[in-house]
């Protein structure tokens, strides 16, 4: 199999893009369980790339029920090390305005802790540092790219991640603002913490679709309006891609391809030889495995 070091985590409009040729798909599986939909490996900017359906074909997947660590597992075995996530939000600030995209350095956690969490559980522990989750390097990346085609970029946000699938009462979304946060979403955790688990550069490109709820001069969310937002953004999300993966440099290191370096507090006569083996491509760097 070919070594894939980029990805891209989003919807059906990115994969379909034009300028995506030699397109092949890999139907893979994990210790985790599937992925949530057939990977799309094709060839854009210079690079061949791997593109995975978030919620999977035509978007049958909750926020709540994503298989996160069997998508960040099945990257991580493809060989990837960068990963750019496209992320609908809304917007809790009035200067970032519907159509506007925002690549956010921060994250609040506000899931309720149903969903699985980390890669490393009984047999061998792992504490992982998630002081910044987010890429400093895609993240001037992606926003460079936004600019570069036109686009309106925001290049810091605190990123507030709910567990959904309803969106925020209007005294959450009031709660929110009062807590610092900027943007709104569903998705982003666990999926950038089990990044920076494997070791893997993670970044979002947040397109806004709307106010929320806490907007009074504005209608209160609803899917249609975020679906009719998502069809103006998406154009300049796709140029963007583009651009911000043609400029890419695959082989950059960055502090998140040694995360794991002084996070395994497990000593190495204690660990699981199964946890080991299941975890081959995760941990295969740190302990001097082979990945395969």
């Amino acid at each position: 199999m070919e070594s894939i070091k980029t990805a891209v985590i989003g919807g059906s409009g990115l994969y379909n893009m034009a300028a995506i040729s030699d397109v092949e798909t890999l139907a893979l599986d994990t210790p985790f369980g599937a992925p949530s939909g057939a990977i799309r490996v094709g060839s854009l900017g210079g690079k061949r790339v791997a593109f995975l359906p978030r919620h999977g074909e035509g978007h049958a997947l909750a926020p709540s029920t994503l298989p996160y660590r069997a998508n960040i597992y099945a990257l991580k075995s493809l060989g990837v090390r960068f990963i750019i996530a496209v992320n609908a939000v809304g917007s809790l600030r009035e200067d970032y305005a519907p159509g506007h995209i925002i690549t956010p350095d921060q994250i609040v956690d506000y899931t309720i802790h149903t969903r699985a969490r980390s890669f490393f559980e009984d047999g061998v522990v792992a504490h992982v540092s998630v002081a910044d989750p987010m890429s400093d390097y895609l993240r001037q990346l992606i926003a460079d790219a936004v600019e570069a085609v036109g686009g309106t970029a925001h290049r810091r946000g605190v990123f507030l991640i709910e567990d959904g699938p309803r969106f925020a009462t209007r005294a959450e979304s009031h709660l929110f603002r009062n807590w610092g946060c900027d943007l709104i979403g569903m998705t982003a955790a666990p999926e950038a913490f089990l990044a920076r688990e494997a070791e893997i550069d993670y970044a979002s490109l947040a397109h806004v679709t709307d106010y929320d709820s806490w907007h009074e001069a504005e209608e209160a969310v609803t899917s249609d309006m975020v679906v009719q937002t998502m069809v103006k953004n998406i154009a300049t999300v796709q140029q963007a891609l583009v651009e911000a993966i043609t400029q890419l440099d695959e082989d950059q290191e960055t502090p998140a391809h040694t995360a794991l370096e002084t996070a395994v507090m497990t000593s190495p006569d204690a660990m699981d030889p199964q946890v080991i083996e299941r975890l081959r491509p995760i941990l295969a760097r740190v302990l001097g495995l082979d990945a395969d």
